[in-house]
């Protein structure tokens, strides 16, 4: 039997995790709930606006790492927010002085607050900089698998193609885009944005992602901790089944029992 945990890492520049989902920290009720749902979700990864979240730089306001300290989680600053490449970069180096020298980011250049579909090209100039700079960059992208192997040609270390559009809940639009991009990628695919319910993430890791990076579809649940415990499950069977190998699809009926040597 493979057993995906811990024999399964995800690896994503050099370090290794026990588990592929990754969970946001916005839209929560407090930080109280947000570190609930970390746990239930069995996240080690955490992204964070930046943007958005204390992490110290508002004095006397909650601070987040007080919830999900840096020693227990990894945290993943987020450039959502950003329509620009200069406004992504810089957002970068901020995250980096604030957490002592961190350079392990994702890269979110928006092309419009209507859709927040990647701007890409945008997108592929903030990365050659943030990777000429030394940050190990985890991109948020479009689902064509041109720019997704662009991107890991300029030195990104995870793509992150979109399932749908950022909150939208939508689930996988387009599987064939997603194979493409996973069938031909040397680093790590996790898909990000769109995933709504659990079937949406076990439909992801089943046509091989490495992970699955949501906030939405945990955080604006009716109970956020019951379905970040589901997001963790179906993540975990997604991925069981990806790597069991499902059965060939057929066009007609296969009996489950043999026909041959029948008694009567």
């Amino acid at each position: 039997m493979t057993i995906p945990t811990p024999h399964d890492p995800l690896v994503i520049a050099g370090r290794t995790y026990r588990s592929r989902l990754l969970t946001g920290t916005g839209k929560f009720a407090d930080f109280a709930q947000t570190r609930e749902a970390t746990l239930a979700a069995g996240a080690e990864i955490v992204t964070v606006a930046l943007r958005r979240t204390n992490l110290g730089q508002n004095k006397g306001e909650p601070n987040l790492l007080e919830y999900l300290p840096p020693d227990e989680f990894t945290l993943l600053p987020n450039t959502a927010g950003c329509y620009t490449a200069d406004d992504a970069v810089r957002t970068c180096q901020l995250a980096r002085e604030l957490l002592d020298g961190h350079r392990l980011v994702k890269l979110e250049v928006l092309g419009d607050p209507k859709t927040l579909y990647p701007h890409v090209t945008e997108t592929l100039i903030a990365a050659e900089r943030l990777v000429a700079d030394g940050f190990d960059v985890m991109v948020y992208t479009s689902d064509d698998p041109i720019v997704a192997k662009r991107l890991e040609e300029i030195g990104c270390v995870a793509v992150m193609p979109l399932a749908a559009p950022i909150g939208s809940g939508l689930g996988i639009q387009n599987k064939w885009s997603l194979l493409e991009i996973i069938e031909n990628a040397k680093v790590p695919v996790l898909v990000d944005a769109g995933v709504g319910t659990a079937s949406d993430a076990a439909i992801a890791m089943e046509l091989g992602c490495d992970g699955v990076l949501m906030n939405t579809a945990i955080a604006a649940a009716k109970d956020p901790i019951l379905m970040a415990s589901a997001m963790r499950k179906a993540v975990e069977a997604g991925r069981e089944a990806f790597l069991a190998g499902r059965m060939p699809k057929r066009r007609y009926a296969n009996a489950s029992s043999p026909l041959d040597g029948l008694f009567f």
